[in-house]
């Protein structure tokens, strides 16, 4: 979630001949570092060029607070925008991350068009409903709304359908509204003001998809830190329901998930059905990069033999509410019955795309030359290299240089491609055309230091070869100390 007022403050230089390499590795059946190279950071390993069109790479989106499903040949994807709530829908999760935004809602009462956070929809009957929560500037004035389709479509169109506040908490600060659905009834999970938390969990019955028909009850979840349980999602499995939550501020490195069960016929209005599972179960991997990984939802692959995770992280530690990215997983299930969400990956991760997904045929370009299809990268001017980055690079390494008019340059075949790189405190400008077009101005700096930011997006491009050209300025913004500009990967999309 965003802040809230009531809770705490969340070079040697040389020059690449790259574009030889890549021709020759994108032949080699397998990738293996050069001579003398440093060793890839384990789960960011590439794979067979080969494969490309059956995997992924993460971010999935820019936004935090992800809800994804998958209906009728499409994932559709939502993330917290503020002042609106914007879909992604893309037919495989390989090319979401350059799929058009579709605005869905905005909303002229002054009462609840500001902050508009965490959407979700569910499809009940031929409708979909869309829950959310939003404010009139106020962060305590947070209160949960639903929205209904005008047809069977997850997309919308949608009209405003109904504010949802429990009778016992009517005029209560609430947020992250989460359906739980368990013997053909409905009840609605949020986070919200109890005896607990002012950020903790409750949950209320309702009647249909847009009533809610009784008081909330509080469940008092355990998370490691004291301040926040939020985000509820579920689970139906192995004769339990398994509700999982988020703990901790957002903005802390330590924001995770934890999780309850109970029986499927158990009643979920009484708090000691629930059992607490001792632990996190999903949370920060320091050696890959990966902090805060939490406020999640659940889908199955397309085909409905996978169950996957989309989340939230960020690739700092530093406590702050900027950089989470939208991340997706596989999960299992353990012998007893409970879901392993394992670790999260590190950002880059290439991972194989959910059973039933039809390809991206993405490929990747790393900043040494090094691609899993055709292309590559050269340079001109003075460039510094090397593994400092660590885990917050592509394969563990990147290119930088504050030299005025040193460029990179990336050879490419298909419709689209994605820069990602170093966002730093010493970063500047960079001016980025395609096939020789117009400079666009691009800032790379940040006030923290985070790696595999998207800094550029092209447009969609006929499908063919193409050049992406990054010219170092020499220029920086007054916040920062340098002018910097870093090159890690390009994704490539070729639909």
């Amino acid at each position: 979630m965003l802040p809230s007022p009531t809770r705490p403050p969340r070079a040697r230089t040389a020059l690449l001949v790259a574009a030889l390499l890549g021709l020759v590795v994108g032949l080699l059946p397998a990738f293996t570092a050069p001579a003398g190279a440093a060793p890839p950071v384990p789960d960011t390993a590439p794979r067979v060029a080969g494969a490309a069109a059956g995997m992924f790479r993460n971010p999935l989106n820019t936004g935090p607070d992800p809800f994804m499903t998958h209906w009728k040949g499409n994932y559709y994807l939502t993330t917290t925008q503020g002042n609106s709530i914007r879909m992604w829908r893309s037919p495989s999760l390989g090319t979401l991350a350059t799929a058009a935004p579709v605005t869905v809602w905005t909303d002229s009462d002054p009462s609840r068009n500001r902050n508009i956070w965490a959407p979700e929809f569910y499809r009940f009957g031929d409708r979909w409903y869309l829950y959310y929560t939003a404010d009139d500037g106020v962060d305590e004035h947070h209160r949960l709304y639903v929205l209904e389709s005008e047809g069977d479509d997850p997309a919308g169109p949608y009209h405003f359908k109904a504010k949802l506040a429990p009778p016992n908490h009517a005029n209560d600060f609430a947020i992250d509204a989460g359906i739980l659905q368990l013997g053909g009834r409905l009840y609605l999970a949020y986070s919200g003001i109890n005896q607990y938390q002012h950020n903790g969990l409750n949950i209320a019955p309702m009647s249909n998809p847009y009533t809610v028909s009784g008081n909330a009850v509080a469940i008092n979840g355990a998370g490691g830190c004291p301040e926040v349980r939020e985000g509820p999602e579920f689970l139906y499995r192995n004769g339990r329901v398994w509700m999982t939550y988020s703990t901790c501020d957002t903005g802390k490195p330590d924001y995770q998930v934890w999780m309850m069960s109970m029986p499927l016929d158990a009643d979920p209005l009484v708090p000691g059905n629930w059992r607490q599972h001792q632990g996190a179960v999903f949370s920060r991997a320091d050696d890959r990069g990966v902090f805060g990984p939490g406020h999640h939802a659940f889908f199955q692959s397309p085909d409905g033999t996978e169950d996957w995770i989309v989340y939230h992280a960020k690739s700092t530690s530093v406590n702050t509410y900027s950089n989470r990215t939208t991340r997706a997983q596989k999960f299992t299930w353990r012998a007893d019955g409970s879901p392993d969400f394992g670790r999260p990956l590190a950002m880059g991760a290439t991972q194989d795309l959910p059973s039933g997904d039809p390809g991206s045929g993405n490929s990747w370009i790393n900043d040494d030359g090094r691609s899993s299809g055709p292309g590559g990268v050269t340079y001109t001017g003075a460039w510094n290299s090397g593994t400092g980055c660590a885990t917050q690079c592509f394969w563990g390494d990147d290119h930088w240089s504050d030299r005025a008019g040193a460029t990179a340059t990336f050879t490419f075949t298909g419709t689209r491609i994605v820069l990602l790189s170093v966002k730093d405190t010493g970063n500047g400008y960079a001016a980025i055309s395609i096939d020789g077009g117009p400079e666009q101005r691009v800032d790379f700096h940040n006030s923290i230091r985070v790696g595999e930011a998207v800094q550029y997006v092209s447009p969609r491009l006929p499908h063919g070869n193409h050049t992406l050209r990054i010219r170092v300025t020499g220029e920086h913004n007054s916040q920062s100390g340098a002018s910097f500009v870093s090159v890690d990967r390009a994704e490539v999309y070729v639909n």
